[in-house]
């Protein structure tokens, strides 16, 4: 099956096999059943690969169970108020199970009383409300990783790059001078990210000076631009740069190719999500590595809950933990191990 990546403008509908996407239909058995999505930002890179994966699973799934499965996948735009409507649209449209990728993991009580108001079970995936919230009504489930190990990962990789790579101290203080490239503002991922990434290079031993740090909220150009500022800043004094995922970590190298530094010069830069573009950098030794998050684990994770809630199957074969959470590990990537996340990705292909 060829990798189909998507090109998701607007509020895109993908229906596999059969057309109609969540109409209902009185004639409607198991053999026909309708699953809604909703994005925070189709713009991710993540996102968009995590839906590329999803979409073939389902085609996987459906020729496997001889079941249609009609897939309904929008974007809200970074607008909770219109994830809200989203969901109430995909609800009344007969939707079995709505898949949401919160806008605001602090306001997911609109879409908990829809759901729990017209028994349509929701699956919460990537960006993870607040603990309580899923404990609100009985069909909420959420599926996706612990942020705290993707930032302790990181920290390892950057730890270990330091303390085996010389070059890395430039003033040779032996402190680690650094730049974080943040998510959103007070966003849990951000926050915890950039804590256990710094917090565990420490308890390898690696001594750290923190110069500054920027809000790119995920973005690539942003990251470039303000990278770009701190390299003026601090004037080569950076050794490295923390980017909470592959995107911003990416800008970070758009502005070093830009700047004036010889390659051998620049900073080390590491990463969290194993893109496509983040791996490539890896193998290319722009970064000193990302850290893997498992996005076709996750995808099948939760088109497998999906369908078995839409068909009222058995969960036993689904990692359920407290019967609410699935969660896949992150990896470390380095120039070590690169062949083996890339031939993860050509899997599918």
């Amino acid at each position: 099956m060829g990798r189909k990546y998507l090109a998701l403008a607007g509020a895109l509908c993908i229906v596999a096999v059969t057309a109609g996407g969540c109409k209902s239909s009185e004639e409607e058995t198991v053999k026909n059943i309708k699953i809604g999505v909703t994005l925070y930002d189709q713009y991710d890179t993540f996102l968009s690969e995590m839906m590329t994966e999803f979409t073939e699973y389902a085609a996987d799934k459906e020729e496997e169970s001889k079941v249609t499965i009609n897939l309904e996948i929008l974007d809200a735009s970074k607008s909770q108020l219109t994830q809200n409507e989203q969901v109430k649209s995909l609800i009344e449209k007969g939707c079995n199970v709505v898949c949401v990728n919160l806008v605001d993991r602090t306001e997911p009580t609109t879409i908990t009383d829809l759901a729990e108001n017209n028994n349509v079970p929701i699956i919460f995936f990537n960006r993870e409300l607040v603990a309580e919230d899923l404990e609100r009504w009985k069909d909420l489930y959420y599926v996706g990783a612990d942020a705290s190990e993707s930032g302790t990962l990181e920290g390892e990789l950057a730890a270990d790059a330091f303390k085996e790579n010389a070059a890395m101290d430039k003033n040779s203080d032996g402190i680690c001078q650094y730049v974080v490239l943040e998510g959103e503002a007070g966003h849990q991922d951000s926050i915890v990210r950039t804590e256990y990434s710094v917090n565990t290079m420490v308890e390898k031993g690696v001594e750290t000076e923190k110069l500054g740090y920027a809000i790119a909220n995920w973005n690539r150009a942003q990251a470039q631009t303000k990278t770009a500022a701190m390299l003026t800043q601090f004037n080569g004094k950076i050794e490295l740069i923390i980017a909470n995922n592959d995107d911003m970590a990416l800008g970070a190298i758009d502005a070093l190719k830009a700047s004036q530094i010889p390659k051998e010069e620049w900073p080390g830069v590491v990463g969290i999500d194993g893109t496509d573009a983040g791996l490539d950098a890896v193998r290319n030794e722009e970064m000193l590595g990302t850290v893997y998050n498992d996005k076709e684990g996750q995808a099948q994770e939760m088109l497998n809950l999906a369908f078995a809630i839409a068909t009222n199957g058995t969960k036993e074969n689904i990692p359920l933990i407290d019967g609410k959470y699935v969660r896949t590990p992150y990896h470390k990537v380095t120039q070590d191990n690169i062949e083996d996340y890339e031939n993860k990705q050509g899997a599918v292909d």
